[in-house]
């Protein structure tokens, strides 16, 4: 079974995203793992402000199928025209939900620029997207699924299960 680390990858990304740090970048995290970090990331690198949380689900392409699915709505508390974004995600695989937070980012203004910091790059792009930073890459089966936890302490984990389980 594969063990990762989820709190030793969160410090090698908390590295990561202290080199990827310009002025006048703001912290934005997809719900809601990506959320998850970048709350964390906020107070851990002493950063002023509050860190954005953005939803992919207006953008999805599979939105018919899936809906609205119990996401939180976005939430930028900071204007978006010109600033440099740091998005911040748990798991990149397909391509897909960056696309979609993209789109949605654009509907609140045009960045200066986006950079994107993940945890786990685990490899299956369907789409050509690419993390500037990722505390570790791997390969996993397509039936199997990544999923970064929370505990009621703020501490992060992993589960891997299979995508047919319904637990």
């Amino acid at each position: 079974m594969l063990q990762l680390d989820a709190e030793a990858l969160y410090a090698e990304l908390r590295q990561g995203v202290r080199g990827l740090w310009q002025e006048d970048a703001a912290l934005v995290g997809i719900w809601s793992g990506g959320a998850w970090l970048a709350e964390r990331l906020q107070a851990d690198l002493g950063l002023a402000g509050r860190h954005g949380v953005i939803s992919s689900t207006l953008h999805r392409d599979d939105f018919g199928s899936r809906g609205l699915g119990g996401a939180a709505p976005t939430d930028l508390p900071f204007a978006i025209v010109g600033r440099h974004i740091v998005l911040i995600d748990d798991v990149l695989y397909t391509g897909r939900t960056i696309r979609a937070v993209v789109n949605e980012l654009y509907d609140f203004g045009r960045p200066a620029s986006v950079q994107l910091a993940v945890l786990v790059d685990r490899g299956g792009r369907e789409l050509p997207i690419a993390a500037a930073f990722a505390a570790a890459r791997l390969v996993l089966p397509a039936s199997q699924r990544l999923s970064l936890a929370r505990g009621p302490e703020g501490r992060f984990s992993f589960m891997v299960e299979d995508k047919g389980d319904k637990r």
